[in-house]
């Protein structure tokens, strides 16, 4: 699969997730199989550009392969205007958010809001592919609500403006995350356009990964939520979609090692402080399906430094360890 002129590692996607895909998560993804890894929604209004967020969600030192920005908001010129600012530091692909369901992004009409107004998804395309010399994607969901899904018409204004791929995830903005993901809408889309189409929503295990390739015949997967908590999740994807086997499950052992390296990364890049809170959610989504009447989280979630933190999860494995060599 390619983007523009940029071949691709192979066609499994990081999607962007505020507060998730950080420089941190998208080396760990991109090590464990991901082929793109897509960094966190930033707003292209310019008032925010320099505010401590915004500009670690911008970093792009040590990025794991192609750097894609995905730049949100409702203002032609401002986004034009964020597609050429994030270009001009780096960015090798300009994404468009008009996926993002959250009320605090909609209510300023981006995200999933603007798929109520094609002919101002027209003019934001045409401004932002026009605005610079690198490839510009775009996100969508499959409409406003279940009775007005439109992912077919943008996606032809998509193609008609310049787009170089389509990432469509299937609910629409009224379903946020709810119910399980539909794939019709998608294979439509798939059929209606030329540009390479990425299917996105609910795809969490290999067998799944290979049903919705098959069934849309999407040119490539994009996973969000599977993968908190399990990066791990690319590369048994990948491994069977190319021999059909799965790989045995990850072990505890490699599970401690890649737990400590995220946290470790996380502590170097937010700083102490930051880092340890952060590290805190990342933590409850490695371990929910062992932790799961979360006694661990909640006192986990007391330490206050990095140290500390390292040191009760280097213990708590090592329990787990016992634990289970007892049973054996």
């Amino acid at each position: 699969m390619k983007i523009g002129p940029y071949k691709l590692d192979n066609n499994l996607f990081l999607a962007p997730m505020a507060g998730v895909t950080d420089l941190p998560f998208r080396q760990l993804c991109k090590s464990m199989g991901a082929g793109v890894v897509v960094g966190e929604m930033v707003s292209a209004d310019p008032s925010l550009r320099h505010s401590r967020k915004s500009i670690l969600r911008l970093r792009h030192d040590d990025e794991p392969g192609l750097r894609v920005v995905q730049i949100a908001g409702g203002d032609v010129e401002m986004l034009a205007n964020a597609a050429q600012y994030n270009v001009a530091n780096g960015a090798q692909v300009i994404d468009i958010n008009m996926g993002c369901p959250a009320k605090k992004v909609c209510k300023k009409a981006a995200g999933s809001a603007l798929l109520k107004d094609p002919g101002l998804v027209e003019d934001i395309l045409n401004a932002v592919v026009d605005a610079v010399d690198v490839p510009v994607t775009l996100k969508i969901r499959t409409g406003w609500d279940p009775a007005n899904k439109n992912a077919i018409q943008i996606a032809r204004l998509a193609e008609k403006s310049g787009i170089q791929s389509l990432a469509v995830h299937g609910r629409t903005r009224e379903c946020k995350y709810l119910g399980d993901a539909e794939y019709d809408t998608i294979k439509l889309v798939k059929q209606a356009v030329s540009i390479p189409v990425i299917a996105n929503g609910d795809i969490i295990t290999p067998q799944k990964a290979k049903q919705v390739l098959a069934y849309t015949n999407a040119d490539g997967l994009m996973i969000g939520r599977a993968a908190q908590g399990r990066p791990w999740v690319f590369r048994e994807i990948l491994h069977y979609l190319k021999s059909g086997e799965l790989l045995p499950e990850v072990s505890l052992a490699e599970i401690a090692r890649i737990l400590r390296k995220h946290l470790v990364a996380l502590h170097d890049f937010y700083g102490e402080i930051q880092g340890v809170r952060i590290a805190r959610k990342h933590v409850a989504w490695y371990l929910v399906s062992v932790d799961k009447n979360g006694s661990f989280k909640k006192s986990f979630n007391q330490i206050q430094s990095a140290e500390k933190q390292l040191s009760v999860l280097a213990e708590y494995f090592n329990q787990r360890k016992h634990e289970k060599a007892q049973l054996t």
